[in-house]
Formats: C-alpha cells, structure tokens, sequence
C-alpha cells in the first residue's frame, strides 16, 4: 500500500521526465507517453479509492522523517481520482488543439508537473509537503497562462495571477508555524489529534490557535479560489491556452474548498471564523452571478460564472456543510471543464451560422416577444412558491429527518427554494403556447436533480466524514444567534422580492428616461458593464505605489 500511494503523484512525474529526455528523439509523438502516463494515473487512483471504499483503513505513508508524507484517507483519494480524470480529459483534448502552438512538448511537460502538485497537494500528510505542493501550483499556473511567448496580455495576467497567489500563500505559511509552534509537529494527523484533545491552547498575545489558524487557512482559501476583492485575476485569465482554462477553473481554483476541508477538525473547534466564510462566500456568489450575466466574451462569463460557483462553494463551508461543498466541487469541475472545451466549437459555429433557430425560449429572451397566454397568475405564484419548497423539504426529510434543526442546512434550502421560485417564475414570464407540459417538465426536472443531489451529498458526508457526531459539530460551529439567523433570512428575502420586483417594473417600462426605476436600473447595469470598477481601483491603487517608490526613491538617493 505504501508503494502504490507514493507511486501515484511520481507517475506524472516520470512521464514528465521521459517526455524530456526522448524529445529530441521523438519529436512531437513524445506526448503519447504522458497520454499513457495519465490512463495509468487514473487507473491506479480509481483502484486507491476502490480498497478505500472497501474498507481500508486511513494512514499515513511517509517518505522522509520530518515531512514527505501522503494521507490515505477518503478526501485525499476522492480529489486525486477526479484530478486524474479532469487531468486525462484535458490532456486528449491538448493533443490535437495545441499541436499547431510553439512550446508544444514543454506545454505538455508543465501539464505533467501540475498533476504531480494537485496530486501531493490533496494527499500531503504534513504540513510542509502541503506548502510546497501548494506553491509549485501557482508558479506551474504561472508558466502554463504564459504558454505563449508572444502574448503580453497572457504574461501581464499571468503575473497577476501568481501576485494572488503569493498574497494567498503568507496566511497558509503563517498557520503552518503557528500550528507547528503550538503543537510541535508538522504531522496533519497529529495535529488534528492534539487539537481534538485540547482545543484551547492560546498563541501570541493569548490568541486561541484554532481561531486565528482557521482565519489564516479561509483567506488562503479566499485568495485561491477568487473571492471577491481577490477575485480579478480569475476572469482575466483566458489569454492562455484553452485547456489551461479548463484545467483551472475544473480544479486548480477549487483548491480553497479542498484546504478548508483539509483543515475541518481545526474548523469544527472555532467559533465566529465559519460566519465570516458564510458572508465572504455570499457576496462573491451574488457578485459573480451577476457580473456573469453582463459579459459578451463567452470565456470571461465563464470566468465570473467559476467565480460565482466558487462563492456559493465557499457559502457551504461556511454553513458547515463541508462534504457538499465537495460535491459541488467535484460537479462544478466536470461541468465547467467541458464548458471551456467546447467554447470554440460554440464560438466556431455561431461565426458560421448567423441563423439561430426561433424558439420560444430564444424569442423570451432575444427579442422580448412573448407568446401565447398565461394562466391565472395567483394560480402560477402558488406552484411557483409551494412546488419548489415542498420537493426539497420532502427530499431532505426522506434521507435527514433532522435536517430542519440544523441552521446550515436550513440556509441551503433556502437558497435552493429561492433557485426554484426563480426557475418557475422565468417559465411563467415565458407565455409559452402550452405552458403546463412546460411548467410539467421543468417540475420534474427540478425534483430529479434534487433527490439526486440529496442522495449523493448524503452519500458524500458518509464517505468523507464517517466519526459519528463531527457534522453535526460542524453545523454548530457556524451556528449563529437565532434572531440574528432570522433576520438574515428576512432581509435576503426581501432583497430578492425587491429585486424581482424591480426587473420586473422596469421591463414593463423600458423606454429610456420612463421612470426613476429604469433610469437607476440602467445605471446599476452600467456599474456591472465596468465590473465594479475593482480592476481600475487596483491599478490606480499600482500606480500610485510605484510613484511612492519612485518618490523615497529620489529622496534617499538625494540624502
């Protein structure tokens, strides 16, 4: 066992190296090993996850003394099994689609180097393997958005991206030393150990370790998986080559949920850190969401649509629905990879096809015509309100009955009704010919993606998190005072009424200077049209700090 868990991140590694030195030999046929080099990555990390799903007992696999160690557990085994299928998919499509790009044997070298990092990164058993996986990943990013050398853009964001990075990577380093000062060991394992059995040792200036430890592991997190405020690098990426997109936004930015699990037993001891991730989350899921909406470039909505993903991802941490948060990642990375691959062929047949088919969807949306009639509309607000709340309240009975007394789980189904309403409110604005068999099919489409997202984050949290009691511990960390907790569903209720509202008062007013509330949603969209003018603050914010350099510069020169 041993042998074949240390054996899984050194086969990309090898393949890495026989592409190098059989290049010059080869030529451009040398990818084919790290084609066969990533079926056997896959292969050994689906067998991994098979005897852990048989019952094999978590370990820990070292190399060196100190730190070069692997975790055989089911988060580390279940990450390395999705990256080793993004990473394959990825790596066919590249065969062909870069075959005309220059640097085309180095792309697929950095390629195997990545999976090497994402590899160590999800099965580092210290902390120290962990923080040199972790880095490699941003300087490997680095050179893969920098594919082109011709490209200054790609290089220009690039370099942004790994400033982020590197801002990201200070907290994970400072937890590290805390947590080895308090604790003595560099040993995940062993760490988790001490900190369950005593979970108030202090640090500098009588801070508790477990609450700045978890502060300083959520802003890595933050800065890696593009919160808001550390968000611009994300969408300004798409300069590089398009499996480099896929690769990232499929797993290389999910990496703030996975750190987060990583450190859960530090987490399910803390105290106000979880609320904070519930609020950073939720901006940046709103943020993203709608930023996404106001793009014309399909790679860059794409770009706010990961980032708006990774929003809600970090939402269900900060709930303390941790095992969903990697379901989300996981459905997230296959759903979004593809989506990149395919957004050339998109591109490629609408520059060739100038005739989009009319259909009632098409005519809702594009040309604001509306067809046919609609039904009672007190009629269609009542399935609108109560179809969506009563699957989703029968779905999570049927495999939870506790549910409703957990606080987080109460905030996903509310925004899992909010997401529903929507859905059917959209059909019923649609006017569509035969809008029953519509409503009918979307009704069932919503229940089978519910009971089977149930089911499977259920099937999850049983996998990842087997200690009987630790997600429920997890939910009480982020519980929050109840008249706080109601208050907060309030006001984001009424928010999206208000919002509903107002899209709804101004469409019916579209004419430009109609009214206060067409004139101020206009403007709203400009804002949005801009991205929040957070770019333009950033390089106001440079340029002002280059000129300051230049400025004591002068001085202590003058001096």
């Amino acid at each position: 066992m041993d042998k074949l868990m240390l054996l899984l991140p050194a086969l990309p590694l090898l393949s890495a190296l026989l592409t190098r030195l059989l290049s010059g030999l080869l030529g451009r046929g040398v990818v084919r090993i790290g084609l066969a080099g990533s079926v056997l990555t896959l292969l050994l990390a689906g067998f991994l996850l098979w005897l852990k799903l048989s019952g094999q007992a978590s370990d820990l696999h070292s190399v060196g003394t100190v730190w070069g160690s692997l975790l055989f557990d089911p988060l580390s085994l279940l990450m390395a099994f999705v990256i080793a299928v993004i990473s394959l998919i990825v790596r066919v499509y590249s065969v062909r689609y870069m075959v005309e790009e220059a640097g085309y044997v180095r792309f697929f070298i950095l390629l195997d180097l990545m999976v090497a990092a994402l590899l160590v990164m999800v099965a580092a058993g210290d902390l120290i393997t962990l923080l040199i996986a972790w880095q490699l990943i941003g300087v490997l990013l680095y050179f893969l958005l920098g594919q082109d050398m011709r490209s200054k853009s790609a290089h220009r964001y690039g370099f942004w991206t790994l400033i982020t990075y590197r801002f990201g990577d200070l907290p994970l380093l400072l937890a590290a030393v805390l947590l080895f000062h308090a604790y003595g060991t560099w040993s995940l394992p062993a760490i988790f150990e001490q900190v369950k059995a005593d979970p108030h040792v202090t640090t500098f200036l009588g801070l508790a370790v477990v609450e700045v430890v978890g502060a300083l592991i959520a802003l890595a997190a933050f800065a890696r998986s593009a919160q808001f405020l550390l968000h611009t690098w994300l969408p300004y990426t798409m300069e590089g080559p398009t499996p480099v997109s896929a690769l990232m936004h499929a797993g290389i930015v999910n990496a703030g949920g996975f750190l987060i699990n990583r450190f859960a037993p530090v987490f399910v001891e803390t105290h106000d850190v979880l609320h904070w991730v519930f609020v950073v989350g939720l901006m940046t899921s709103l943020i993203g969401s709608v930023l996404m909406l106001t793009q014309n470039d399909i790679k860059k909505s794409l770009g706010y649509s990961t980032m708006g993903q990774m929003g809600f991802m970090i939402m269900e941490c900060g709930v303390g629905a941790f095992s969903l948060a990697i379901f989300h990642l996981i459905a997230h990375g296959l759903f979004k990879g593809t989506l990149f691959l395919n957004a050339g062929g998109v591109i490629g047949q609408a520059r060739q096809h100038d005739g989009i088919p009319k259909d009632e969807l098409y005519t809702f949306i594009i040309e604001k015509q509306p067809q046919g009639n609609r039904y009672p509309w007190l009629l269609m607000a009542a399935l609108t309100m109560l179809v969506p709340l009563g699957v989703l309240g029968l779905s999570h009975l049927v495999v939870d009955p506790g549910v409703f007394h957990k606080q987080g789980a109460i905030v996903l189904l509310f925004f899992g009704w909010v997401t529903g309403v929507q859905l059917l409110f959209a059909t019923y604005n649609m006017r569509s010919q035969n809008p029953w068999r519509l409503v009918t099919l979307i009704i069932f489409s919503f229940t089978v993606v519910v009971i089977g997202y149930t089911l499977v984050s259920h099937a999850f949290t049983l996998f990842l998190y087997p200690e009987a009691g630790f997600i429920e511990r997890l939910y009480d960390s982020a519980r929050i005072d109840f008249t706080w907790f109601n208050a907060l569903i309030v006001l984001v209720a009424l928010v999206i009424v208000v919002g509903w509202l107002s899209a709804y008062y101004a469409d019916r007013n579209a004419a430009p200077g109609k009214s206060f509330a067409t004139r101020m949603w206009m403007g709203f969209y400009a804002l949005l049209m801009r991205e929040l003018y957070i770019a333009e603050l950033y390089t106001t914010l440079t340029r002002g700090l280059l000129a300051g350099s230049a400025r004591i510069n002068s001085w202590l020169r003058w001096g």
